[in-house]
């Protein structure tokens, strides 16, 4: 096997980059990567390519962005196998629950190209998640399931899904945070920069529409930062913009020291040096047991219990729960210490090289190996 379409990478927002960049480098020469635009916005796409040493995406579609979520899937649909009709890739990737996830395995399903899905069987089991949807349509279209954990594993199981389309990877998220998290000196530059103290503020993240779009749950929640005894630096992603600005919320936000958002380095830096992190996001509920910082999950739900069970997040409504939980970890003298040797659940950093293999072996039709419940138990990360 040998080409530059063997392999087609579809992603389509930030953190669809972020977790594939390892994978996509260690495949080289056999990869394409097709970047559906998902997320349009340059501070949250393009940087990024740049951060993680890849080349612009090969192919980049048109009209995706910014539509209704019914549009962007159809429409990346069309075009993605349009795309694959005419370069006939022997596999196609796509990693975790967005819309460009989505897009890209149905395509390359109706083109009879064989898909892997990285960070596979997540499950919040809330049908109003956009996220949970798509997530389980790729499932069942899925080859392969790459799965980050042991639990996902048995969710996929659960659902019928045979064993032999699941391998336990770890999850990417590790080697990628290993790999951009500025040095301790750079770090202190960067907090000194915003007018940071070591382990004085919390860094707080939204995006969700679950938190965005419901005006008094947005008021809810803005109130509540406002009210943690530390200054809260809060990356304002546009959809939390837009929608507090829509709502007259300008006010609320001027509590906070709100900033652009930032690129990788750059948030991780921040992020290992605040006392506490607050956040909707999936990837940083991941990212803090790497870290091994304290994370108030702002969810009505979540698909990765592991850093709840693990110690490493708490989940919390809105209303009083987020400030009174913040209270409680600002004031919890053993935290730091005890987080600092709890493992991390999500894998020992080789996921990318685990699923390149795998993907490699698939584009050259050979068997990916781990073919039985019980094998692909024993090689999961320890």
């Amino acid at each position: 096997m040998s080409g530059k379409n063997s392999i087609s990478v579809v992603l389509g927002t930030r953190p669809e980059i972020i977790k594939l960049a390892g994978v996509i480098r260690l495949l080289e020469a056999n990869v394409e990567v097709t970047y559906t635009g998902q997320h349009s916005d340059d501070d949250l796409s393009s940087r990024f390519f740049d951060s993680f040493r890849l080349p612009p995406p090969d192919l980049l579609l048109h009209g995706v962005g910014g539509a209704p979520r019914g549009d962007q899937i159809a429409n990346a649909i069309s075009q993605l196998s349009a795309h694959f009709m005419a370069t006939r890739p022997r596999l196609v990737v796509v990693q975790g629950d967005t819309n460009a996830t989505s897009a890209g395995a149905q395509a390359a399903n109706y083109c009879n190209i064989p898909v892997l899905h990285v960070e596979a069987g997540l499950r919040s089991y809330d049908r109003s998640m956009p996220e949970e949807i798509n997530r389980r349509v790729v499932s069942i279209l899925a080859d392969m399931n790459c799965a980050p954990t042991l639990r996902s594993a048995d969710n996929l199981a659960s659902e019928g899904i045979s064993p032999s389309r699941i391998r336990i990877t770890g999850n990417t998220v590790v080697e990628a945070l290993q790999e951009s998290l500025p040095t301790q000196e750079t770090s202190l530059q960067v907090i000194r920069k915003h007018g940071l103290k070591n382990n004085g503020f919390v860094l707080a993240t939204l995006h969700r529409p679950e938190n965005t779009d419901d005006e008094e749950r947005l008021s809810v929640i803005l109130d509540e930062l406002s009210q943690v005894p530390l200054p809260v630096v809060f990356p304002l992603h546009p959809r939390t913009a837009i929608r507090a600005a829509s709502f007259g919320m300008e006010a609320k936000l001027e509590k906070l020291m709100c900033c652009a958002p930032l690129d990788h380095p750059t948030f991780l830096a921040l992020a290992r040096h605040a006392r506490v992190l607050i956040s909707d996001s999936g990837g940083i509920q991941e990212e803090c047991t790497v870290l091994k910082k304290p994370l108030i999950v702002v969810r009505q739900n979540t698909e990765r219990p592991e850093a709840v069970e693990a110690g490493f997040a708490v989940r919390v409504d809105a209303g009083s729960d987020i400030s009174r939980t913040a209270l409680r970890l600002l004031e919890d003298p053993d935290l730091s210490r005890v987080l600092e040797t709890t493992p991390c659940p999500f894998g020992d950093g080789k996921a990318s090289q685990r699923i390149a293999e795998i993907a490699l072996a698939m584009a050259s039709g050979e068997d990916p190996g781990y073919s039985d419940f019980g094998d692909y138990f024993t090689h999961s990360p320890k």
